[in-house]
């Protein structure tokens, strides 16, 4: 028999690390090729990590909630082949060495954790629901940075995730503020605390309030919150203290772009092998009104305004658990809408299969949830920080309306749709933000029946 040794594999040019967050094969299972191993969550999104060869799983390097990183060999698999090859290359080591290494490289692992322990502050991070990756927890206790401080990050990873941009900004802010870390702080003298009291303010800020505890019945069932549930929580929270919003909604008639699309559907998908959906023509409305309207494409950074130079539409997916994701098509504006409908169809079939890379749920500078999905006829969504926008589309309509001629008006049955525009009233005014969905539903109402595709 041979060994594969399967490695934490490449997530994307800004992930160097990930979390090991369960085992999906126990040692002895036996494994298919392509067949989820293990699973991972890194700052952007959480993955499954597949098997390249066919066997056994014959060890496990890392525990759940270890460390790893790019690179590193997380199992061992026992695959068919010369019953004398026990090694996969050059990576593998004579077992006699590993018996001989094992006690002292276990002497040396603990004597590492007793001078980190001595020599490092104490940072409990188990009292926050919030999620903080591996890499910021070592980055806040390297820097001394207190848990009030890390709680009032705003964070620019998915779901409000605190990145190491978003840490390293803080700590460069703290040093040009002049503040001290909090180990110089705690070792100040009473006088000095004394002295220079904290702003009332900033204690308020930090002071969060405490929902009085819920009754539970004896036939009441408890159900946790996971992982993903507390981050998504948690950043709904944050928005919505972190942003003015403000909502727009604009009726608009859709009964020529249902027409088009029911006339075309079954071509396209005989050709493109594809479903053309509603959804990539709505793409890429919101992304022409953004060309038009490129102030609706930015962040607020303080007091700095960030125009984006690329328009990346975030789209939301609601997940088969009842959590939410917002994959994110890079470049909308420049796909035509072929690229359109199969990068949404691709992207949304891999969001409900678990099997996002991290670098798809980044970088987004707008965002489109579909409510009428599920049959709301509008709704005021929370905006994803750190963007200023974020539209609703509605459910599709036949309803009774007037409809004006040359010859005059009459009653007639159309196809209507609330669009929804949520937006950041601290840099998008009325106007704006009132124009932006205009644009949008102008678009649409004046889609082109004869259109080619």
């Amino acid at each position: 028999m041979s060994k594969f040794e399967l490695k934490l594999p490449q997530m994307g040019e800004s992930v160097a690390e990930a979390t090991l967050t369960s085992w999906l094969k126990e040692v002895g299972d036996t494994i298919e090729m392509d067949e989820a191993v293990f699973e991972i969550a890194t700052d952007k999104v959480d993955s499954e990590v597949p098997s390249e060869v066919e066997g056994v799983l014959l060890e496990k390097r890392f525990n759940v909630d270890d460390v790893i990183q790019v690179g590193d060999v997380v199992a061992v698999i026992q695959i068919e082949g010369d019953a004398g090859d026990t090694s996969n290359g050059t990576d593998s080591v004579d077992e006699v060495e590993d018996v001989e290494e094992e006690p002292v490289m276990a002497l040396e692992t603990q004597m590492a954790h007793v001078k980190e322990s001595v020599s490092a502050p104490v940072h409990d991070f188990s009292s926050s629901e919030r999620f903080y990756s591996p890499l910021v927890k070592n980055i806040a206790k390297e820097e001394g940075v207190s848990m009030d401080e890390l709680e009032a990050i705003v964070g620019t990873g998915l779901e409000g995730r605190v990145t190491k941009n978003d840490i390293m900004a803080f700590l460069e802010r703290r040093s040009t503020n002049g503040s001290k870390p909090v180990e110089t702080i705690e070792t100040s003298t009473v006088e000095e605390k004394v002295a220079t009291p904290e702003p009332k303010v900033q204690k308020e800020a930090q002071e969060k309030p405490k929902s009085a505890p819920v009754p539970v019945g004896k036939d009441d069932e408890v159900i946790p919150l996971t992982r993903m549930g507390k981050l998504i929580a948690h950043h709904m929270i944050e928005s919505v203290t972190t942003s003015a919003h403000v909502q727009s909604f604009v009726e608009v008639d859709v009964t020529t772009v249902v027409n088009w699309r029911n006339k075309v559907k079954n071509a396209f998908e005989a050709r493109e092998g594809e479903k053309l959906t509603f959804t990539p023509i709505f793409m890429e409305a919101v992304a022409m009104a953004l060309k038009k309207y490129p102030l609706m494409n930015i962040s607020l950074d303080g007091d700095k305004v960030i125009k984006k130079k690329h328009i990346n539409l975030g789209m939301a997916a609601a997940l088969p658990d009842g959590n939410l994701i917002v994959p994110v098509i890079k470049n909308a504006d420049q796909l035509n809408l072929v690229g359109m409908a199969k990068t949404v169809n691709d992207l949304a079939n891999r969001a409900r299969n678990n099997q996002l890379k991290p670098d798809e749920v980044k970088d987004g500078t707008y965002t489109v949830t579909n409510v009428g999905s599920f049959g709301s006829v509008f709704g005021t969504p929370i905006i994803n920080q750190p963007q200023v926008g974020i539209l609703a589309l509605g459910a599709i309509r036949k309803i009774p309306s007037v409809i004006e001629t040359d010859q005059g008006e009459y009653i007639g049955i159309r196809s209507k749709m609330f669009l929804s525009h949520s937006y950041d009233h601290r840099v998008v005014n009325g106007a704006l933000g009132g124009m932006f969905v205009k644009a949008v539903a102008d678009y649409l109402e004046a889609w082109d029946i004869n259109r080619e595709i």
